[in-house]
């Protein structure tokens, strides 16, 4: 096994010795959700003061509104009841570092992890790579507020998504913690 492997489980068996959570409802008793980055640097409970069982957390790279993420959050909604959600973004986001071109020629080169330094991303790796990167849109981020709304419009604008659900947008500032609100965003996202 893997030193981080070890880790996780030695942290595992600490975190059952005190573990009495067992009995929280499967419904989140918040009643609402989040959609934000998989960036480590992001503690939704800590930036969004939640406890085990509050709300929904579904988590991806950028935080954006994928066909999964929505699919996650009509679940929520229809069969677990979240009422409200929030996309949250973040300053200095890796999504913004790379275009779909970028991704998928490091791709075509090789499926080694790639480097990044003043002059871009490099691939060190030797193939094979794979070409298939092309038919994926990564939905990389040029302008946080512009991925914001355009998130929020999108989940708003999905059939399955009932209109009386107000989504609110924001920006997370990893470097104080603030969230920032995109006003166009929730203003997009109002219930009706």
């Amino acid at each position: 096994m893997s030193k981080i492997h070890n880790e996780v489980l030695l942290a595992n068996r600490d975190y059952v010795s005190s573990f009495n959570k067992g009995d929280l409802a499967m419904p989140p008793a918040r009643q609402f959700a989040i959609l934000t980055c998989m960036d480590a640097r992001l503690d939704p409970a800590k930036y969004a003061g939640l406890s085990e069982g509050d709300a929904h957390v579904i988590r991806n790279a950028g935080g954006r509104a994928s066909d999964d993420a929505i699919r996650s959050l009509v679940i929520s909604y229809k069969l677990l009841g979240t009422k409200e959600w929030f996309v949250i973004h973040h300053t200095d986001c890796g999504m913004e570092t790379f275009t779909n071109d970028i991704m998928s020629d490091l791709l075509a080169s090789s499926l080694k992890t790639a480097s990044v330094d003043a002059t871009g991303w490099h691939d060190g790796g030797e193939g094979p790579g794979s070409t298939d990167g092309k038919y994926i849109n990564w939905l990389t981020i040029k302008n946080q507020a512009e991925s914001v709304l355009e998130d929020v419009k999108r989940i708003k604008a999905h059939s399955l998504v009932p209109s009386d659900i107000p989504v609110y947008g924001y920006v997370y500032d990893v470097k104080t913690g603030r969230l920032i609100e995109v006003p166009e965003a929730t203003a997009a996202g109002q219930a009706s």
